[in-house]
């Protein structure tokens, strides 16, 4: 399981115009290389009337899946560079599929590689980046004694509280980075005198918003 990757935050789109052609780039998270194929299909029959729908995509933890499509256009001018793009901004789980209406004035192969490169960019600065993180949910549960002192202690550490439960005792749930759990316990059983008791929950991942 992955720690922490980057990747988009969701779907999007984003338009350019070079040289009075449209150049759309559609962009979207996907976990499967069935799930691209059928946005990339689906982008082909909302733009079928397009000159183009090239796409790309990169998915897997050590990017074993990756595919461009220049559909239609000079080989390697559109599909090869969007995929560059994905690689350099280290994104992800992500496919892009780049609509092209042709606006009357040829841009050459240097032209083509420049377009969709520049749509496939600009179009994941518009839509988002987010890194993952994988977090292990810590429960604590103290005496209401306590409730004070880790609290302040909590909000001024490195963890983010998730949820306090106010029960019999206090029940308290913090996100910690995967695989630093037992430093977490360190710490809170020696700010508590070891009056704390704490179980680990679930692991979950965080979204957190990259800035370009």
């Amino acid at each position: 399981m992955r720690t922490n990757y980057k990747t988009v935050k969701g779907f999007g789109e984003h338009e350019i115009v070079i040289q009075k052609s449209r150049f759309i780039a559609h962009i979207k998270r996907v976990e499967s290389e069935q799930e691209a194929q059928e946005f990339i299909q689906q982008i082909k029959k909302q733009h079928y009337n397009a000159t183009h729908n090239c796409s790309a995509y990169l998915i897997g933890e050590h990017d074993q899946i990756q595919k461009a499509n220049d559909d239609g256009e000079p080989s390697g001018t559109a599909g090869v560079p969007m995929l560059e793009v994905l690689k350099k901004r280290n994104v992800k789980d992500s496919v892009v599929v780049v609509t092209r209406y042709f606006g009357g004035i040829k841009l050459g192969a240097g032209g083509l590689i420049r377009a969709y490169g520049k749509a496939t960019s600009e179009g994941l600065t518009a839509v988002g980046l987010v890194e993952r993180k994988l977090m292990r949910v810590m429960h604590t549960t103290i005496d209401y004694t306590w409730l004070g002192k880790v609290e302040n202690e909590l909000r001024s550490s490195i963890y983010q509280v998730k949820d306090i439960h106010y029960l019999e005792k206090v029940e308290i749930e913090t996100y910690v980075e995967f695989s630093k759990e037992n430093a977490f316990c360190d710490w809170l059983t020696e700010c508590t005198n070891g009056q704390a008791d704490i179980r680990e929950g679930d692991t979950v991942y965080l979204e957190i918003d990259v800035e370009e």
